[in-house]
């Protein structure tokens, strides 16, 4: 299982949000030296967001983003706002990024991932947010009335392998991941699924771990030490 460390960029800080929303949103200090903190500690891989983009496909970040990608030595997912094939593009080629995910698009513009796969292949990852069962869309703000099977095996039909896959109800909130539904989506799908959202205490990698489950995201609970990263890790390679 591969552990991705969170760094979630909103006006050039890290920060973390509480289910998604834009003001409930705690500031930890600056991206590339958090980014490098979770580096230092032995991940393998880091998850990034631009929530600016997320929300308003705003560039403020841009500078911070590519100073980040390029600082990091381990390999970098990068989403947020990526809605063209310009953009996936310009983190593919130009900054260095090793996967895009894609999410409002996937719903709003399915045959972008067309396009993108056929060129970048595993490069290009789907991001399924899901509220109450349905896919939201736009930073989170609006709700589709897809499953998130309904998107992942499309997004499969379109090239894709890799979903990061968000219960909305838990992101944030370090009540514990949604371990059964992230487990149904990988069994039903047969894609690499990355778990998003509530991981809370060292059990929780345990548990996306023995479910066979492609990788994990932690955010909060790295940041305010509710796990060690460093016994995650461990955990994750047993």
């Amino acid at each position: 299982m591969i552990l991705f460390p969170a760094v979630d960029v909103l006006d050039n800080n890290a920060v973390r949000l509480l289910y998604g929303k834009r003001d409930d949103v705690t500031v930890y200090g600056a991206p590339v030296e958090m980014a490098m903190k979770w580096q230092d500690m032995g991940a393998e891989y880091l998850h990034i967001v631009d929530l600016n983009g997320a929300f308003d496909d705003s560039l403020v970040n841009r500078n911070t983003l590519i100073e980040l990608i390029k600082r990091v030595s381990v390999p970098v997912q990068i989403g947020g706002g990526i809605k063209t094939f310009d953009k996936i593009k310009f983190y593919l080629e130009e900054v260095g990024a090793n996967r895009v995910i894609v999410g409002t698009a996937c719903v709003t513009n399915p045959d972008l991932m067309d396009k993108a796969c056929a060129k970048y292949g595993n490069k290009i990852a789907c991001g399924i947010d899901a509220k109450d069962g349905r896919v939201a869309i736009k930073g989170w703000v609006e709700k589709s009335l897809l499953s998130p099977l309904e998107v992942a095996l499309d997004m499969k039909s379109r090239g894709a392998d890799t979903v990061i896959y968000t219960d909305i109800n838990r992101d944030g909130a370090l009540c514990g991941v949604n371990v059964e539904a992230t487990a149904k989506l990988s069994a039903q799908s047969g894609m690499n699924i990355i778990a998003s959202g509530g991981m809370a205490t060292l059990d929780d990698v345990r548990a996306v771990k023995d479910r066979d489950i492609y990788g994990a995201i932690l955010g909060r609970s790295i940041y305010t030490n509710a796990i060690d990263l460093k016994q995650a890790l461990e955990i994750s390679k047993e």
